[in-house]
């Protein structure tokens, strides 16, 4: 029994919707075609794009035993803020003892300069006596020959003038021996005075060096140091993460680089807020090489069989501060990025300045000055009027 053959009617309506599916597609791939050719060429797309941030360590200076601690992980921090506090005990005995050795250091040298005002007036009397012996000669001498005068009387003149003019010598020499130690020099200017007074400004450091601050506004991470820790010099105790200048790691395939230019706009969303909040930036810069590059074991292509791999390359998006500040973002976080490539001259070889990248402190800076001031009042007051 045969199959019945289609009707005209169905065979019709069957090459009427093909007409009108292949029409769809075409009108699909026309738009798409239009918008690539007016705008979709001009951007570029990654979803593989992270948040970055500054990670400031925070080490000690000096060896101490930990009494304290100002902070928790994932708590807000500010600028100078105490973050660790040591046990000073030690560095407080060694302060003292640096004092004391630069206030007898001090005495020491007010001695010096008082030996060479001693040794001028002892100059200054050997002067006087050598010129009254010689006015005794001469007066002896015009007598010479009378019976007035003895030759002994006139021979001991002659003695006491020879006496007195080796005492001169000896006290010019006296007195040259002591300008030596502080000839063109003050008190303040020298070198054992400076020295004591070095050994006492780093004393007060180590002293001041049992708080350790918070070197920049952020929030504590990474902290491994407990209560009662011994640490040295050089232990890094904890992390500050400033979130005020965080920026975006966007990892771009090779082929979309070729149109991404330095200050290019780009816009930027994430999961943690969704896609109505949106960051608008620019591109900063652009890393000198693919993340294989820069890994701890970089690929070997020249051995073995080779495929090749499309790299990604690293380009730093810079944020509004003011939109990080109306919505913060967290160091690690997933994003999108698209980046806007309509101006194509720009340049690949430099970068932007990132708002906050260039981090500074300046909690340290008033510990020498501080240091400086409290040994320039101990070498005043052991001075007294000989500065």
């Amino acid at each position: 029994m045969s199959s019945p053959n289609p009707t005209p009617a169905a065979t019709g309506s069957r090459f009427k919707m093909l007409g009108i599916a292949a029409a769809l597609f075409a009108a699909i791939g026309l738009s798409y075609g239009i918008y690539y050719a007016v705008d979709g060429q001009y951007h570029e797309e990654t979803d593989d794009a992270y948040v970055g941030a500054n990670l400031v360590y925070v080490n000690a200076q000096v060896t101490g035993t930990v009494t304290a601690l100002g902070a928790d992980d994932n708590q807000p921090v500010t600028t100078g803020q105490m973050l660790v506090r040591l046990d000073g005990a030690d560095a407080l005995v060694a302060l003292a003892d640096a004092e004391g050795r630069l206030g007898e250091t001090v005495r020491q040298i007010r001695q010096q300069f008082r030996a060479v005002d001693e040794a001028n007036a002892v100059l200054a009397q050997r002067k006087t006596d050598l010129l009254r012996a010689q006015n005794d000669l001469q007066r002896r001498v015009q007598l010479a020959g009378s019976d007035a005068l003895s030759a002994e009387d006139l021979a001991h003149a002659r003695e006491t003038v020879a006496s007195a003019n080796d005492a001169l010598t000896v006290a010019a020499k006296q007195l040259a021996s002591a300008r030596v130690p502080t000839e063109g020099t003050t008190l303040r200017q020298q070198p054992s005075v400076l020295r004591a007074r070095a050994a006492y400004v780093q004393a007060y450091l180590a002293v001041q060096r049992n708080q350790i601050p918070a070197p920049v506004d952020g929030f504590i991470a990474r902290r491994s140091v407990q209560v009662g820790q011994r640490v040295a010099p050089g232990n890094a105790l904890l992390a500050v993460v400033p979130l005020q200048g965080v920026w975006i790691d966007a990892n771009f395939k090779e082929p979309q680089l070729r149109h991404i230019r330095i200050g290019q706009a780009a816009t930027v969303s994430t999961d943690i807020y969704g896609s109505h909040v949106e960051y608008h930036g620019k591109v900063a810069s652009i890393s000198a090489g693919s993340g294989g590059a820069f890994s701890l074991l970089p690929p070997q292509n020249a051995t073995g069989n080779w495929i090749k791999v499309v790299q990604r390359v690293p380009v730093r998006i810079a944020l509004d501060p003011l939109e990080l500040q109306a919505h913060p973002l967290r160091a690690g976080l997933s994003t999108d990025v698209t980046i806007d490539t309509h101006a194509r001259d720009g340049r690949v070889d430099t970068a932007l300045a990132l708002p906050h990248a260039a981090l500074e402190t300046t909690v340290f800076d008033s510990l020498l000055a501080g240091a400086e001031a409290h040994a320039d009042t101990i070498i005043a007051r052991e001075a007294g009027h000989d500065e």
